[in-house]
């Protein structure tokens, strides 16, 4: 990223691996890829002492199902909650059915977490063997405690990859033109959003030029700007020193200063939420209370980070934000908040049922003790 008054303008590419066009390898896929295999790892450890009680050797196809379902999870959540209109985008170009457009974004993490719920159902009623025999069937409680022991990994990657794509923006903390923070970021994405800032006319006429110089006399009239712009954005990213430098010291006055909420939500819901579970889990407990901090803290961070984070673009239009955001919080709060109150209400259920205890990572097995 390039430094600029007092703040970061934002020049990273969401292609890790460019193949031909704006087709590639993206750092999205390479953050869901990341967060399966590392969590995959470390429930095949769990597995291996005993602690999880999913077969060793199955644990691969564990892993499968939970990203399958994860991933089928959080488009049709965000398709449901935030952007039913894909249902029925038809487009010319592939894959042409906006509610399979992953390579445009759109996850909805609480959409994942009911996956992560799905897969935890299916993974408790066993795997069949050749021979027909069930193996390591257990409470779905249990195999969801072992599931959000590694779901934050997953979520740490994926908010890191949202600050990558220069997506989720947060709220303004220096206009165009002015000094920022030193750790504010200045995300030239905006422009291509109704998060876009307003300028005063010279920086219109500065902003337009620059357009105008990326534009190609085949772009449809409609789609100038944002072509345009793309392009110029492209060259931002390209890694060329001199092009980069060239484009960044004009788009830089051009641009708003904004708080990387992306990374308070990778830090509260990725690195806090995994330290609260993993803590919690030192010892055995009953199925289901590892699972309900996972909510708790989960929750209370979106809650608390959400504050800092402009709604989604397609919710700023007038009327809409409004309604999204009853009393002040946004849908994302909401749902946050209904995880806290359904975590406190799991925690109360499960300590009223009882139950054997499990896990414990800092004890050789999982075998039941009478510890509180």
């Amino acid at each position: 990223m390039i430094a600029t008054l007092g703040a970061w303008l934002h020049d990273l590419s969401p292609m890790a691996i460019p193949i031909a066009g704006s087709f590639g390898l993206r750092w999205y896929a390479l953050s869901y890829l990341a967060g399966f295999v590392l969590g995959g790892l470390l429930l095949h450890r769990l597995a291996k002492r005993g602690l999880w009680l999913v077969p060793a050797d199955r644990v691969l196809d564990a892993v499968v199902l939970l990203g399958v379902s994860v991933i089928v999870g959080g488009r049709l959540g965000y398709i449901l909650l935030y952007q039913p209109s894909l249902l029925w985008t038809i487009t010319d170009s592939f894959p042409f059915w906006g509610a399979i457009m992953l390579n445009r974004g759109g996850m909805a993490s609480h959409g994942g977490m009911l996956g992560v719920i799905f897969a935890a159902w299916r993974i408790s009623k066993g795997f069949k063997d050749e021979d027909g025999t069930i193996r390591g069937a257990c409470p779905t409680l249990h195999v969801l405690d072992g599931l959000v022991l590694v779901a934050p990994i997953g979520l740490l990657f994926g908010r890191l990859a949202n600050f990558v794509n220069g997506e989720l923006l947060g709220r303004v903390v220096a206009p165009p033109g002015e000094p920022a923070p030193w750790w504010a970021v200045r995300f030239p994405q905006e422009h291509l959003t109704t998060h876009a800032p307003r300028l005063d006319p010279a920086q219109e006429r500065a902003l337009s030029s620059l357009v105008l110089e990326h534009a190609l006399p085949s772009d449809p009239p409609d789609e100038w700007f944002v072509l345009g712009y793309e392009r110029a954005l492209a060259k931002l990213q390209s890694g060329g020193a001199e092009v980069s430098a060239s484009i960044a010291e004009r788009l830089e006055p051009l641009v708003s200063a904004r708080h990387p909420s992306q990374l308070y939500q990778a830090f509260t819901e990725g690195l806090v939420t995994l330290a609260v579970v993993w803590f919690i889990a030192r010892k055995p407990r009953r199925p289901g209370v590892i699972g309900a901090w996972f909510l708790i803290s989960y929750g209370l961070g979106r809650i608390a980070t959400e504050f800092w984070r402009l709604p989604d673009d397609h919710f700023s239009g007038s009327g809409v934000l409004n309604a999204a955001r009853p009393l002040g919080l946004s849908r994302g709060q909401w749902l946050s908040a209904a995880m806290v109150v359904f975590g406190v209400g799991l925690l109360v259920w499960v300590a009223r049922r009882g139950g054997e205890r499990l896990m414990g990572w800092t004890r050789p097995s999982h075998a039941a003790s009478s510890d509180a």
